[in-house]
């Protein structure tokens, strides 16, 4: 079926965007199921590119390629899956265990999630296009991932309480231990956050392990810690994890005893991160290097003032702690706040003092790759603030 684009979702697809969202359909199709094959033209009929129908997303179509051909089955989505795969042979070491392999949009395969936990393979599906052809993927990618020591495929669902369901080999554990950059990280497969863990943030912590040195450091919302275990490897004297989560912490505790650190040199305060940098400021608390890792706080663009007046009320809270000659290092994963609008969140009103400078401006690890048209994928920033 060839779906003809309205004049503004047909340039979006030229220059490589991977979506046509319904608003850019001219004629939505009728009684189409999901994960049908489409052909994409413009306004006067010329051919766009071919991708996959989604009858529930406001995403209507992701676009795969921008070629004529035959359809995306089963075969040619496990093609593309493993082109994917195979781009990344070689990036990674022994201390490396825990890696994108496929980042959906970013690699040209739009809808599916494909991370890698030493001998386990995580599945996450964006859209309901991809679930029929599931089995067929899957038995594509299972000799091709075997060849490279990975022995269970688990499929990541929501809305359940265990949130991995095995699809491919023996029943993977809901926790294991993986390796970044040679630091132990523990990952729980089973109730965990995105896959398991937070793998785009992996250059960032091997950032803020350069800059822990001697410092007393503040880790806000730090979940299981990664941060933390990365800022006390790198030499902090006392590394302060905040988190409202408390069994967060015990994963974290555990992490950093797989690194041979003692967690009763260091502090874990389950509290609101709020409430708990109001009362630190008012103690009269300092820290040397204070990391802030939020949540999203802009889940849609109707959010996106309000998070903005969020992370400007969370950077001054934040400045109050910050020694001075101190490091902030502040993060985003909002895909609705730009770098240019995060930027502003950390300007001289908001932090209430003008002896910082913005250093660093950094993202996603490289394993997460995006598209120049595709300003979404660039969701993750770290701004380092000295």
């Amino acid at each position: 079926m060839t779906l003809k684009l309205v004049r503004a979702a047909a340039l979006a697809v030229k220059r490589g965007h991977p979506w046509v969202f319904r608003e850019g359909l001219a004629r939505p199709p009728q009684g189409l199921t999901s994960g049908a094959t489409v052909e994409l033209a413009d306004e006067e009929g010329g051919f766009l590119g071919r991708g996959l129908w989604d009858a529930a997303s406001p995403i209507a179509v992701r676009v795969f390629v921008r070629s004529k051909g035959g359809p995306l089955d089963a075969a040619a989505l496990g093609a593309l899956t493993l082109a994917s795969i195979a781009r990344r042979d070689g990036r990674f070491d022994a201390e490396t265990t825990a890696y994108r392999l496929c980042n959906g949009e970013g690699d040209r395969v739009p809808g599916l999630v494909l991370d890698r936990y030493g001998d386990v393979a995580v599945l996450r599906l964006d859209t309901e296009a991809w679930t029929p052809h599931l089995g067929g993927v899957v038995a594509a990618l299972r000799g091709p991932l075997a060849a490279r020591g990975v022995r269970s495929i688990g499929l990541r669902v929501s809305g359940e309480e265990k949130k991995l369901r095995p699809i491919e080999g023996p029943a993977p554990p809901d926790r294991l231990l993986v390796r970044e950059r040679g630091m132990a990280m523990e990952v729980d497969l089973g109730h965990g956050q995105k896959t398991g863990a937070f793998l785009d943030q992996r250059e960032n912590r091997a950032r803020v392990r350069a800059l822990a040195r001697g410092r007393r450091v503040c880790n806000l919302f730090s979940y299981a810690g990664g941060f933390s275990v990365a800022a006390a490897l790198g030499g902090a004297t006392r590394v302060t994890s905040v988190d409202i989560a408390a069994a967060a912490h015990a994963t974290a505790q555990r992490t950093f005893r797989a690194n041979e650190l003692d967690p009763g040199a260091h502090a874990f305060v389950s509290a609101d991160v709020f409430a708990f940098l109001d009362q630190a400021r008012a103690r009269g608390d300092r820290f040397d290097l204070v990391i802030s890792d939020p949540p999203s706080f802009a889940p849609s663009e109707r959010a996106r003032q309000r998070a903005l007046t969020a992370y400007r009320r969370l950077h001054g809270a934040a400045a109050g702690v910050l020694a001075e000659g101190g490091i902030l290092c502040a993060s985003s994963c909002s895909s609705h706040v730009n770098a240019e609008d995060f930027a502003a969140t950390l300007d001289d009103a908001a932090l209430g003092r003008s002896d910082l400078c913005l250093r660093e401006l950094l993202g996603h690890a490289e394993d997460h790759p995006t598209l120049a048209a595709w300003p979404e994928g660039r969701y993750l920033k770290l701004a380092v603030l000295a």
